[in-house]
């Protein structure tokens, strides 16, 4: 039986050092809902989480890895751009959960965004596009 093919899904994978930490703080401040996590046989983590059926999986580095995070380095090497249906709602909910605002709602030409780095320092990126006519 012949299966239709599947279109390519691109799925950022985070470092943290602590799964379970970063997990309970994507749900609480970003909204995110736990989809699954599991121990390696390194000894390390990896978990998955979903924000309305997106997802993003993270890993905790074990033995066998030599996984950094941004805090480990003191520097991000890559972001996470997430389109969102109301940017300040999700930024209040963010800032009340102790996300660290870089800098709160502001209009730009692809729309209404903010910027938060989780407690890892990942920089997280929400925005609602502008309304088309």
């Amino acid at each position: 039986m012949a299966t239709t093919p599947r279109p390519p899904q691109i799925i950022p994978y985070l470092f943290y050092r602590d799964v379970p930490a970063a997990l309970d703080f994507l749900t609480r401040a970003f909204g995110f809902k736990e989809e699954m996590r599991h121990g390696t046989p390194s000894g390390g983590m990896h978990a998955e989480a979903s924000l309305q059926g997106q997802v993003v999986m993270m890993g905790q580095g074990g033995t066998s890895q030599d996984l950094k995070t941004p805090s480990d380095v003191g520097a991000a090497t890559m972001g996470v751009f997430v389109y969102i249906d109301d940017v300040d709602r999700h930024y209040e909910a963010a800032k009340a959960a102790g996300a660290k605002i870089v800098h709160p709602p502001k209009y730009a030409d692809y729309g209404r965004n903010y910027w938060a780095n989780d407690p890892e320092g990942h920089p997280w990126f929400f925005t609602t596009p502008p309304k088309t006519t």
